[in-house]
């Protein structure tokens, strides 16, 4: 339970449907304020109750302490235990690869490892530790059961809030024990049952921030982390210059973390038509900028990828998603030897960006994915 309405409302609809509910809300202890001590459990039990705390903060994220106000709240009224879970290092981990990511010109996605590694990982081993059949959430995507019996994992109702995307990571042995009960629905019908049971979050804005870049910019959380861990020698920069595709240096910028694959605006110089970041060299520091037909890409490459089907069974042909926002396109499959997965698109994409995730689609069905080389 991350305070938010979708998270509350989820829990909502398990109680529906004769579940006994716990809520947990994560307290990752990154810069926000703090909103209670908590141990790790002890003995096979959750830690220690959350208390309502004041609104201290005013960030739109989920994991604060104004967000753990709201979460308790909405466990209060639906009279459902509520823990907090210390989960700082895992975070920390989480916090270290986005860093790293984005230092290597890559485009990390924190998000998806966060349910990859925290919400549908530790809190398994939290939920064997109480005996709890299930892990649900609030994301909108759906559990489905195959011809063969196997636990599939489905695109939302609501294709505009669809989160299928994030969760490909997950562990296939996992499938049967998650719970995603707010997949059938639409957003608006999601307000709707919250503000008709009576949640005090049914108009709360969705959280649209990582939640440990509490303010400021992505490139200042980075550069701060990387002094704090010593990866910074006194006066030394990640900046470098900002060229065309031609080879001809445009400027200067303060650091590659500041920019990923298609961006536009923010460049800080003015061109007479526009242009996007089609390339980031992290061993010269430059950024290069091109025309939007530069940054089209007709194929990728993609590792460490986690499948859940049986890879020797991936088609040849399905739809294949290069963001979280982005539309689903047709493309062909083909994994080498290595495990690497190959997908050609029928049509050139734009942005697709290192350190992204591919995910396959069959028709509504997630297949897998990896992460873009």
């Amino acid at each position: 339970m991350s305070g938010g309405v979708d998270s509350s409302v989820a829990a909502h609809l398990l109680l529906e449907q004769g579940h006994e509910v716990i809520g947990v809300f994560m307290r990752h202890g990154q810069a926000s304020p703090v909103a209670c001590a908590v141990d790790e459990p002890q003995a096979g039990r959750l830690a220690a109750t959350l208390p309502v705390v004041n609104r201290l903060d005013h960030k739109q994220g989920c994991c604060t302490a104004s967000d753990a106000e709201d979460a308790r709240r909405v466990a209060d009224r639906l009279a459902i235990p509520f823990y907090a879970l210390n989960l700082d290092a895992e975070f920390t981990r989480i916090i270290d690869y986005f860093v790293d990511e984005y230092a290597a010109g890559r485009t990390p996605n924190p998000c998806v490892q966060c349910n990859n590694w925290i919400k549908f990982g530790k809190l398994f081993d939290y939920a064997d530790s109480v005996d709890a059949e299930f892990v649900a959430t609030g994301h909108y995507a759906r559990m489905a059961t195959a011809a063969n019996g196997e636990a599939t994992l489905l695109r939302g109702r609501d294709d505009s809030k669809d989160q299928s995307y994030v969760l490909f990571g997950i562990k296939q042995r996992f499938l049967s024990r998650m719970l995603l009960p707010v997949g059938d629905y639409e957003k608006s019908e999601i307000r709707r049952l919250a503000a008709g049971v009576g949640l005090n979050v049914a108009t709360k804005k969705d959280s649209q921030e990582i939640c440990f870049v509490t303010q400021g910019h992505y490139h200042e959380f980075i550069k701060d982390r990387q002094a704090r861990r010593g990866d910074l020698v006194a006066g030394e920069t990640s900046g470098g210059e900002f060229v065309l595709t031609s080879g001809e240096v445009v400027g200067q910028h303060d650091g590659i973390e500041g920019f990923t694959i298609g961006q536009r605006k923010g460049l800080g110089i003015a061109f007479g038509d526009r242009k996007f970041v089609v390339r980031i060299e992290p061993e010269t520091r430059r950024v290069v900028l091109g025309d939007r037909e530069e940054l089209g890409r007709s194929e990728l490459t993609a590792k460490d990828c986690n499948w859940l089907i049986d890879p020797t069974m991936l088609p040849a042909r399905g739809l294949a998603q290069i963001r979280y926002n982005a539309t689903p396109a047709w493309a062909e499959f083909d994994l080498d030897a290595d495990g690497r997965l190959h997908v050609q698109f029928d049509e050139p994409r734009y942005g697709v960006a290192p350190g992204q995730a591919v995910v396959c689609y069959d028709g509504e069905r997630v297949l897998g994915g990896g992460w873009i080389e």
